[in-house]
Order: structure tokens, then C-alpha cells, then sequence
């Protein structure tokens, strides 16, 4: 893989051409391919992988734009999502700490529906796909990056570190950066704090990963304090909160919805509801290496958000030297959510299959 920059993957049993992709993102470089036909649990598929002058797949695939404020990522000619990257100011100039960057917003569902909503007025530091700590404590003093009216502390974008696009997968790497606002001496950076985004070449819904590290900035600790909330987040459709709660529901992988599901573990929450009368949703899977798997989640009983809250369980601490690495695949769907196929997925994205790589003589 070192040696070559293209390559071609065949499938045996069909001498079809499977589109393939080179992955830069960590240490060594892998090829990534979508296995498109159900692959069952103990069944084998083999496939030649063989070195290409060029790319094997010229279709346009998923794509990555930067237009100067936000990263617009699209599969095919549909959008996926917008990153922020340029602080986007609050609509109200009454409340100016609303402002924020760093984060995802709108999120699209495959019919073009906006399924995440920004700076809503009941709760204007919900910003679509975003993650900040609700109680937490730096160097002695209370830094909530979560409620930016309490002025404490606020998450930024910083810069970016990569992004590409490809016919299999889409990505981008942006650092953010974690600041206490009320800490002696003035703000100081608390947290560094890498999204790795990878969004893959399905169109009939949308799938995609985000990978979240959060190092200290110095050698500082960050206690996150118990709390009921705060964490990774979304902030659903703007129409689903004219009706405190009728418009939408929450479903989890233990059958429990917005009644029954506040602070419990399961695997995975969808949140669903009617846009333009038609239903979308979108599940947030979390991964069996995340600190406190499965981690307790926070179903508000009639807002349309939820968060993944490791801190419901008690404190913790994020040390130098010690990443804090959150994993999470988000399902965009229209339609209603099917319990078995979300349970499919998670176990794809759970205990994906094994590759083996048998060299010819």
C-alpha cells in the first residue's frame, strides 16, 4: 500500500469492480471499500485488490467543499452536512454569546429535509450537532462550556488539520479548543479537543462517523462534575418544537421512548418526527470503546434533543497524557426508523467484519 497511490478491488464470485479509496487518516494507510450486498455473520467474500494508474471510480462520490465559513459535505448532489468553522453570530443582538463555531448544522436528511435546528429560543445554546461539558471544573473554578449565558466557558473551531473527499468516503479532520472565560488572569484554553468526520457514499440514507479526542491543554486535569446532562449532543428540526413534544419522539435500542428513556443506557437513540408531513430521524449510535459504555443518555421529555451523558454516572477526570476519545455513527433517515435495521448497523459499526490480506505467490 505504501508503494502505490490508486488501486482496483474485484469481487471473486461476481468479477465485479468494487469502488476502493486509500485511507490517510492515521499512522499506516488502508483502502476502504462499502460492502453494498448483505455479507452474513461466519460467511467469507473474497476480492483481488491490484494497483491502478488511476482511480478506479470517477464518479463524483462524496465531495468536500470549503466556502470560507462552513465545510459542506455531499454524497452525490445531496447534502449531507454543514461544519461551522466561522463563529456564526446569534440571531438575537441582545444575547451575543450565543455566538458560536465548531460545530454541525444543518444536517440533512437523504430527501433534503433540515433535521437539526440552531439557536431555537427556548434553548439558544443548542446548536445542532455539537459537543460541550455542562458542569466541569478547571483549575479550581466552574467551567460550563455548555450554557454560554452563564459566560463560564465556550467551544471554538480552530483550524483544519486535513479534509478530501472520494468515492467510498468524505472526511475532515478540524481542531477546537475548549476556554475558560472566568479563570484567573483572564480566558485560557482548558481543552484541545479533534473531530475526525467521515461520511460515507450512501444515498439512500445517510451514514457517518465522528470521532471526538479531547487532551488537556496543559497539565491542568478538567474535572467533569456529575450532572444529568451534557455531552455529545443534537439538537433536533426546528418544527419539531412548536408543539412541546407532539411533533416528535425518541426511540432507543431498548424499545423506550421520551416517557421511559431519560438516563438510561441503551446502545443507540433516534430522534424522530414529521417534517412537511413525512417522517425523519436520525440515530446516534455509541461505540463499545466509549468511556462508560453504554453510556447513560438524557431524553428530554418534551424538547426535541438529546445528549449521551457519561456524567450522569458521577465525576471523572480528563488528564494530561490520558485522551478522552468518543466514538459515535449517526444514521440520517427518512421514513420511519426500523428497529432491525438500526440494529444491523450498530453491529456493523460495533463488530465490523475482519479483513484478512493473503498475498499471491
Amino acid at each position: 500500500l505504501q508503494k502505490h497511490k490508486h488501486f482496483m478491488l474485484t469481487r471473486l464470485d461476481t468479477s465485479q469492480s468494487v469502488p476502493v479509496q486509500v485511507d490517510r487518516s492515521g499512522e499506516t494507510r488502508r483502502v476502504a471499500w462499502i460492502i453494498a450486498d448483505p455479507l452474513e455473520a461466519g460467511q467469507l467474500r473474497r476480492y483481488r485488490l491490484s494497483s491502478a494508474t488511476a482511480r478506479s471510480d470517477t464518479g463524483k462520490g462524496v465531495t468536500v467543499e470549503n466556502d470560507g465559513k462552513h465545510l459542506i459535505v455531499k454524497v452525490g448532489s445531496k447534502p449531507v452536512l454543514r461544519y461551522n468553522h466561522a463563529v456564526v453570530p446569534s440571531p438575537d443582538p441582545k444575547t451575543p454569546y450565543y455566538a458560536r463555531s465548531g460545530y454541525i448544522h444543518p444536517l440533512f436528511s437523504p430527501s433534503g429535509k433540515i433535521v437539526t435546528d440552531d439557536f431555537n429560543p427556548d434553548h439558544a445554546h443548542q446548536h445542532g450537532v455539537m459537543f460541550a461539558w455542562r458542569k466541569s471544573t478547571f483549575e479550581g473554578h466552574g467551567a460550563d462550556c455548555w450554557n454560554q449565558m452563564a459566560g463560564e466557558g465556550r467551544v471554538e473551531h480552530v483550524k483544519f488539520e486535513a479534509s478530501g473527499g472520494g468515492p467510498v468516503f468524505g472526511f475532515f479532520t478540524a481542531r477546537l479548543r475548549h476556554v475558560g472565560l472566568k479563570l484567573p488572569g483572564g480566558p485560557k484554553p482548558m481543552l484541545d479537543e479533534t473531530w475526525y468526520v467521515r461520511v460515507f457514499n450512501t444515498s439512500d440514507s445517510f451514514l457517518f462517523d465522528l470521532v471526538s479526542t479531547q487532551n488537556t491543554h496543559g497539565s491542568s486535569p478538567l474535572t467533569v462534575e456529575k450532572c444529568h446532562y451534557g455531552g455529545f449532543a443534537i439538537r433536533g428540526a426546528a418544527a419539531w418544537s412548536k408543539h412541546r413534544g407532539r411533533d416528535h419522539d425518541f426511540l432507543t435500542s431498548q424499545g423506550k421512548n421520551k416517557k421511559d428513556g431519560n438516563h438510561t443506557r441503551p446502545r443507540w437513540v433516534d430522534i424522530h418526527g414529521l417534517l412537511d408531513g413525512q417522517t425523519s430521524g436520525v440515530t446516534i449510535m455509541d461505540h463499545p470503546q466509549n468511556f462508560r459504555f453504554p453510556q447513560p443518555v438524557r431524553l428530554h421529555p418534551y424538547m426535541p434533543y438529546f445528549c449521551f451523558a457519561p456524567s450522569v454516572l458521577g465525576s471523572f477526570d480528563i488528564e494530561q497524557g490520558k485522551p478522552f476519545v468518543s466514538r459515535y455513527r449517526l444514521y440520517v433517515h427518512d421514513g420511519k426508523v426500523e428497529p432491525p435495521v438500526v440494529e444491523r448497523l450498530w453491529h456493523d459499526y460495533a463488530d465490523p467484519p475482519v479483513v484478512r490480506i493473503v498475498t499471491d505467490p
